[in-house]
């Protein structure tokens, strides 16, 4: 009973938003979260302090790879963070998973 969690972030609250409410309304996720968050990366040999919404998509293992294309599309960053594992889940949160879709 695996569930899949993607992690990607955004720049702003309304492209986290507009992000989470695209990825229910096209059924590749049962459940999406956004925090605020703080970050600092390199980027173009400068190093980036900046404010982004991380979002944790919560969605089928077999999803996985229309989920990477999906954010691919949607990101309005040039290179998006993309991780995701695949956890075992309560029974419970598991069905309710498998039968949002």
């Amino acid at each position: 009973m695996e569930v899949l969690v993607m992690i990607t972030t955004e720049s702003s609250r309304e492209n986290a938003l507009r992000m989470a409410k695209l990825l229910i309304q096209n059924k590749l996720a049962a459940c999406v979260s956004i925090k605020q968050i703080f970050s600092i990366y390199k980027w173009d040999n400068n190093i980036e302090e900046t404010k982004e919404f991380e979002i944790t998509i919560k969605s089928k293992p077999e999803f996985k790879d229309y989920l990477i294309e999906f954010l691919n599309k949607i990101s309005t960053y040039d290179v998006p963070q993309i991780i995701y594992k695949k956890y075992y889940s309560e029974l419970k949160y598991y069905d309710w998973v498998k039968n949002t879709f």
